[in-house]
């Protein structure tokens, strides 16, 4: 793409050149903090900011992270078009620009500019990736990610300033290409949805009715499923798993595992995605064959899927359910059991009223049918082999979803910092399509027991 006719040369962390013709200032320059305080109380408005969605009303957010105090007059006033930091957490994205007006946590600095400049082009600097890199070692705290960063030196942090002609059209570029790249991912998203349901439809039958053919079935007594092959047994899940629960203490173990998309999957310890504990001796070690429960957020979270098997030996929050299995069955076939369950909404009906978190001791009576280990382990393969192929394609399309991230992290950058020139392009009529959220919460956000 075009570029600039002329650059000057800098020597910052995250800026190496901008077009002669830019100005680079000292934040405190160009934006100015917001101290306003919402005492007396002037809004019951609870706003939020998260990594995905930005800044939403709190009554959005679910049960996930810290709840809001019962006074809001400690807190600060947050107006249509400020820009919304969260001071801890800036370097993995923690900012967004509020399209309400409402309360916020003393923990965020709210921006709005002093000049005539386009707010909405300092918000997408804020979302540059290697901004947000460049602000380590500013902040004060145990962890190098998770250090609240002082507004003073905040201030001092240079930033691109280009004339605010070319800040709209910027604006406007990006908004268009955003949007473009945004839609692309939905469509991949919803092909990912339209393959599990299928997925999802094949565990249930198979699991609910095995891989015999010309047999007799009997009424289950089970609420989530009518019939059963008749020579299964019926138990209660304590009868085939009991709960465990090591404490990693001492940092024993340091294999981060996470529960995503019903799977447990290895993360970077060291992540800089999502919110992370101060410590990882309050998590739990979990051993191959181990089945994870997340028993959480039951009444605001209606997507996630909640079981996982755990294959390698690691650490994962202790605010899920751990269950250790016994030898009259197979681990993977009682995780897709519980995971048909999970799919009926079975443990969302045990968190009825105000409980939003249930535990062992809620599940332990739960029916478990039972067939033999052989047609256990008929029922596994057979679910594998129908599965595996849907599992693959779903893997190719999350690959291409992380290409179009890329994608516009790069042309975002690329943009706010001149080194593409998009001061002549015509931009056409458009939909404007946002970022759609994760539908599963990110471990690192659920407190520990």
């Amino acid at each position: 793409m075009k570029r600039y006719d002329r650059y000057s040369k800098y020597e910052d962390r995250w800026i190496t050149s901008l077009p002669s013709h830019w100005g680079y200032k000292r934040l405190k320059e160009v934006l100015k903090e917001r101290k306003e305080k919402n005492s007396p109380v002037k809004t019951h408005n609870i706003l939020s900011l998260t990594n995905t969605r930005g800044v939403i009303p709190y009554s959005e957010k679910g049960n996930v992270g810290n709840k809001a105090k019962e006074s809001l007059e400690g807190y600060m006033l947050a107006y249509p078009n400020d820009i919304v930091i969260n001071s801890m957490n800036i370097i993995i994205g923690s900012v967004g620009l509020s399209k309400y007006f409402g309360a916020v946590s003393p923990v965020y600095y709210m921006l709005y500019t002093r000049n005539n400049d386009n707010i909405r082009y300092f918000n997408y600097v804020f979302q540059n990736k290697p901004f947000q890199e460049s602000l380590r070692g500013l902040g004060n705290g145990i962890l190098e990610i998770r250090m609240r960063i002082p507004m003073y030196k905040l201030n001092n942090v240079c930033i691109p300033v280009p004339p605010r002609s070319e800040q709209d059209q910027i604006v406007r570029y990006l908004d268009w290409q955003v949007s473009k790249i945004n839609k692309l991912i939905a469509a991949k998203k919803k092909q990912i949805a339209e393959l599990r349901e299928v997925e999802q439809s094949l565990i249930y039958h198979y699991v609910t009715r095995g891989v015999k053919e010309n047999i007799k079935f009997k009424h289950s007594g089970i609420n989530w499923v009518d019939e059963i092959p008749d020579d299964w047994r019926i138990l209660f899940l304590s009868q085939v798993s009991e709960e465990q629960c090591i404490k990693n203490k001492g940092m024993l173990e340091n294999n981060l595992l996470s529960l995503s998309y019903g799977r447990i999957i290895p993360k970077d310890i060291n992540t800089t995605e999502g919110l992370l504990p101060t410590s990882f001796e309050g998590y739990q070690i979990v051993y191959p064959g181990n089945i994870i429960l997340r028993l959480t957020d039951l009444q605001n979270d209606h997507k996630s899927l909640r079981t996982g098997l755990v294959k390698e030996k690691g650490i994962i929050t202790s605010a899920y359910t751990c269950l250790k299995v016994h030898d009259n069955i197979l681990p993977e076939f009682l995780r897709l059991q519980l995971h048909a369950a999970d799919l009926c909404k079975v443990f969302y009906g045990m968190g009825g009223g105000v409980r939003q978190s249930i535990g062992y001791n809620d599940i332990r009576r739960m029916l478990i049918f039972v067939p033999s280990i052989k047609e256990q382990e008929q029922i596994i393969s057979v679910i594998n082999k129908k599965c595996d192929p849907i599992q693959k394609c779903c893997e190719s399309i999350n690959s291409e979803i992380a290409t179009l991230q890329e994608l516009k992290t790069r042309l975002i950058s690329d943009v706010v910092t001149g080194q593409i020139d998009v001061r002549d392009i015509v931009i056409p009529e458009y939909e404007y399509v946002e970022e759609e959220p994760n539908d599963e919460p990110d471990d690192t956000l659920i407190g520990d027991n």
